[in-house]
Formats: C-alpha cells, sequence, structure tokens
C-alpha cells in the first residue's frame, strides 16, 4: 500500500476553487461539481494526497446538490470532526493524511444502506476509473468497484 501525504507541490497544481475547498473549508456551491452527475465505476481519492476515500457503488442521488456516499472505501482514510461554524452543528469530513476539507457526514442517508450520507465537495476528489485503478496504483480496491 502506498503511502499518502500532503505536499507544497500538490497544493500549487490545486486551481483557485480547490484550494478554497480543501484547504480554507469551503464549499462549492451546490449543483455546480463536476463529479455530481458522475455515474461511472471507479473510486474517488484526494485531490490533495491521492488516498483512496469513495467508490462508485456507494455513491447515490440524495438530491442534495452534492455527490453522496454512504460509505468510506477506506474508513481509517476519513476523520470526522465537530463542525459549529455557520450556526449549525455539523460533522466535518476531512482526509486523514490530506488533511484536505471534504465535506459533511450527516444522518438522513438510506438506511437500507447504514443511514449515513457524505456529502463531498467535488473540488475535494480526483476520480479514477475502474479501467485505469491498476495502472494508477488502486488495483487493491477493484474488488470494491461494481458496475454502477
Amino acid at each position: 500500500m502506498p503511502d499518502y501525504f500532503k505536499t507544497n507541490e500538490a497544493i500549487a497544481q490545486l486551481t483557485p476553487e480547490q484550494f478554497r475547498v480543501t484547504q480554507q473549508s469551503g464549499t462549492e456551491r451546490p449543483g455546480t461539481g463536476e463529479y455530481l452527475n458522475n455515474h461511472e465505476p471507479g473510486i474517488y481519492v484526494d485531490i490533495v494526497s491521492g488516498e483512496p476515500l469513495f467508490a462508485s457503488g456507494d455513491k447515490f442521488e440524495s438530491g442534495c446538490g452534492w455527490p453522496s456516499f454512504t460509505k468510506p472505501i477506506e474508513p481509517a482514510n476519513v476523520q470526522e470532526l465537530s463542525d459549529q461554524s455557520h450556526g449549525m452543528v455539523r460533522t466535518e469530513v476531512r482526509s486523514k493524511f490530506g488533511d484536505s476539507h471534504l465535506g459533511h457526514v450527516f444522518p438522513d442517508g438510506p438506511r437500507d444502506r447504514g443511514g449515513l450520507r457524505y456529502c463531498i465537495n467535488s473540488a475535494s476528489l480526483r476520480f479514477i476509473h475502474r479501467d485505469d485503478m491498476q495502472d494508477q496504483g488502486y488495483g487493491d480496491f477493484l474488488e470494491q468497484v461494481e458496475d454502477v
């Protein structure tokens, strides 16, 4: 398993929106994210560190305006922190190794799939299609990607 970490080079490659979201705990506007309507098989990794975060088979249409997932592909790579910003009490989701702000998790997901909704900013993600996973070093996760 490769090591995942945040580097100055990775930060320098971010677009202004990716930087605002991942490094300044921003939120992209609802309905604008690149991966909101992505239905291809593959995995979503942290745009900064490359650590695997979510699988396409765990993605679902929540109607919230951001990509939504029922669970992380690798729970150890996702940290959940209390967030009391904007006058709300929420649970922030950050990547463990990249320390990227990803979004928030809510208890209103599909009950038959665990009941959670990981509401994630596309700007914090990079999608790797199933056909490219082996070549990009994510072959260990192929069995977690199913046809969607």
